[in-house]
């Protein structure tokens, strides 16, 4: 990603953070950072070096935003990439059970936080379509560990959505 580009992305979600009232939810949401695949069946892998890299370039392309959650599956890929963020933001990391009960209410429980979540290929797309109420975005490509959902919602109005890629 060219530098120009990625400060324009700051620049738009320092906006989206910093121009909030109280009564507005800001949502970004991302697919966990690439994982160890040694074929060993291991249903609960690290990340690998270019995880970890990705994992702290997140921390560094959100450092502008003030989360007051980051919540994540209870999976090492998730909690890791996850890492970075909360104890940069001096959060601990709730965890998550993907499901239609979690995401159901998921913006009124949370009125006025900025929050991040971190998922899966299958449960990041899903969870934000709920968030959005249209099924809009599609199961994240395997190979695709960049992709940053911002979803805001202020007073009354239907939540708007933006996906951003960050190679």
């Amino acid at each position: 990603m060219k530098k120009s580009n990625l400060y324009i992305l700051v620049i738009l979600c320092s906006f989206f953070s910093f121009s909030q009232t109280e009564e507005c939810t800001s949502l970004y949401l991302i697919r966990h950072a690439e994982k160890v695949r040694d074929n060993s069946g291991n249903k609960n892998p690290h990340l690998n070096a270019k995880g970890l890299l990705r994992a702290n370039k997140w921390k560094d392309i959100l450092k502008h935003v003030k989360f007051d959650k980051v919540i994540s599956t209870n999976l090492f890929r998730t909690l890791e990439t996850a890492s970075p963020i909360s104890k940069s933001n001096d959060l601990k990391i709730n965890t998550y059970v993907p499901s239609k009960e979690f995401y159901e209410n998921f913006i009124k429980q949370n009125t006025g936080k900025t929050i991040l979540i971190v998922g899966h290929s299958n449960t990041t797309p899903s969870f934000v379509n709920s968030l959005i109420e249209e099924d809009f975005y599609k199961d994240i490509k395997d190979d695709n560990n960049g992709n940053l959902y911002h979803v805001y919602k202020c007073g009354n109005s239907s939540p708007n959505h933006v996906l951003y890629y960050i190679n």
